[in-house]
């Protein structure tokens, strides 16, 4: 299978929490580095299709899933360039549910547990650094804390994890989830 590529599936926060992130993420990389992303949660991690069934997964995962809220828990950071300062998010059954649906629906297994969070910077900085980054992000934006928001649009981003200029993640589909 020549053309496949690697896809991910995130869930798209609204307008206004988006941009309230794209500041914040703005403030951080100008600080401590690191590339430019759109604020996201990953709900499917990187996996290997054709661009026609990812869509297909997309669109058919979706038709079972209901817009959702999600809360902030805090300002984290982790311990690898993907996961280097992130908005923690409570586990919350209905998005633990979203992802594990459309997991399966694309065939992904999760290596580890699922960890919900919303990337603020990617990079790989010493202790010491994410310390002040961390620091920095709850400076900017003390009300992330127990912010709540709905989803309700999932996308399907090309993701080549290899690619840590991230200059080739481009957005293939997006799906709006429909209430009841």
């Amino acid at each position: 299978m020549a053309n496949q590529a690697v896809y991910s599936v995130w869930a798209i926060p609204p307008e206004d929490v988006g941009a309230r992130c794209a500041n914040l993420m703005t403030a951080l990389r100008s600080e401590f580095g690191g590339p430019h992303f759109h604020p996201h949660i990953t709900v499917v991690g990187a996996i290997k299709l054709t661009p026609e069934d990812a869509v297909t997964k997309l669109r058919s995962a979706c038709q079972a899933l209901r817009p959702f809220h999600v809360t902030v828990d805090r300002v984290a950071a982790g311990s690898f360039f993907y996961q280097c300062v992130y908005l923690l998010l409570r586990p919350d059954p209905h998005l633990l549910e979203t992802s594990a649906h459309c997991c399966t629906h694309f065939g992904y297994t999760n290596s580890t547990p699922y960890m919900p969070h919303l990337s603020l910077l990617y990079g790989d900085l010493s202790d010491e650094e994410k310390r002040k980054a961390q620091e920095r992000a709850n400076a900017i934006d003390d009300t992330l804390g127990g912010l709540t928001f709905q989803i309700t649009r999932l996308a399907l981003y090309k993701t080549d994890t290899e690619d840590k200029t991230l200059k080739s993640w481009e957005k293939i589909a997006e799906c709006t989830l429909t209430p009841n």
